[in-house]
Parts: C-alpha cells; structure tokens; sequence
C-alpha cells in the first residue's frame, strides 16, 4: 500500500475546495481545507502538508505573501491555482517558488494529474493516493496519444502545442472515443462556465484543434450535424 499524501487545498471559494477534495479524495489523497491566506499558513505550521494548492487572490494574506513565507520554512511542491493567466502573473509565481501553475478555470482531473505528476518529481514514483492510481496514464486513440501527468498530445510521435481549454477538451474527447458531445458539455468541460446557446467559442475552439491535428478537417474531430461532434476512434 503507497504513502497517503497529504494536499492542502488553499482557496477562498468554497465550491473548489469542494470538488478538489472530491476529486483528490477520490485518488486517495488526505485533503486539507484553508479558505484563506492565514489560515493556510497555520495548517502548514499545524499539521503534516506534502503539496499545497494555492489560490492567489484570498482575503487577509494573499498567495504571494502565504508562498513566500513558506518558502521560508519548506520546500514542498507548490501549485499556484488562479485566474489570472497572464504570463508576469506565472512569472512571478515561480520566482517565488511555485513549482507549478494552474489556471481557472481547469478541469479536476488536470488538477489531479499535476499533483500526482509534482509529488512524483518530489518525493519518487511512489508518490500516489494508491497503487492503480499510479500507473503512468496515457490516453491513445489512432496515433494520438495524451500523456495525462504531462499535460502534453503527440500526433505519430510529433509534439501538439494545446492551450489549457484545447487540453480540457481533448482529454474528453479522448476519454470517449466515438462518442458524440453537444456544445454545451464541450463548453462546460473546456471553459468550465454555463453553455450561452448564442456563443460560437467551441465552433472555433474545434476548429483550431482540427487545424492542429491535421490538415483534414474531418480526420479526427468529426461534426454530427444537429447533435455535436465525435472524436474518430
């Protein structure tokens, strides 16, 4: 039986420390909870943490401050949760001592698979809630295959850059190869936000995916008039 890692999950917003401690609970993680900055530094003082999820924008100490005094005291991995993406924002969250970066809105299984991937890197591949969790997953349909640790799509060996919803996207559609989804799970999995009928994000989000995929633009994503679209097993 492996180690049961402990994951402090840092957030003010209660709703994602909630699915995070389903989906990491799940994995069989230990979950601890902080809805902000103070109360996540007294868990790491209190209590036994191998990998934190921070959330930067808390109220009475914010991310920033809460990594920086940490990084006083301990090196474990860090993952830095936000909504702010843009790259002075990450930059900053790594020289402070992240080790790594999430964006919300992200999908929990992503969430998931980067702390499995960080405490590997940290403490050994042992490092997973249990056993069967820790096999190195990969999802593989034709010759695509997504590494979930990794977060990275090959295509016959050769390397697909993906934006963080193209990423959410793909692992749904790999998941279910086959399998016909409408707009509004593509939109929900993806952006993570209710499905507004009148937006055409996931028309151009598909279509710059079949660009990346190949220059058919049938050949792995097809579009199922009046239902959605399928990934070609």
């Amino acid at each position: 039986m492996a180690e049961q890692y402990s994951i402090l999950v840092a957030d003010d917003e209660r709703d994602i420390r909630e699915v995070l401690r389903l989906y990491l609970e799940n994995a069989g993680y230990r979950v601890l909870e902080a809805g902000d900055g103070e109360e996540a530094l007294a868990v790491l003082v209190d209590q036994h943490v191998d990998l934190c999820l921070l959330d930067i924008m808390m109220p009475r100490l914010d991310g920033y401050q809460v990594l920086k005094r940490l990084r006083e005291a301990s090196n474990i991995p860090v993952i830095v949760i936000s909504a702010k993406g843009q790259d002075p924002e990450k930059i900053l969250g790594l020289d402070l001592g992240a080790d790594d970066y999430l964006v919300k809105p992200f999908n929990p299984l992503e969430a998931v698979a980067r702390v499995r991937s960080n405490l590997r890197r940290a403490y050994g591949p042992a490092a997973v809630g249990d056993g069967a969790a820790d096999a190195h997953r990969e999802l593989r349909v034709r010759d695509l295959v997504l590494d979930v640790d990794a977060c990275q799509l090959t295509r016959a060996g050769e390397s697909i850059d993906l934006t963080p919803v193209e990423y959410r996207i793909m692992a749904m559609l790999m998941e279910h190869p086959g399998r016909v989804f409408t707009k509004q799970q593509i939109y929900e999995c993806g952006w993570g936000e209710e499905y507004i009928a009148a937006d055409n994000s996931v028309m151009v989000c598909i279509s710059k995916l079949r660009a990346k995929l190949s220059d058919g633009p049938g050949a792995y994503i097809a579009t199922i008039r009046g239902l959605g679209y399928r990934l070609e097993r």
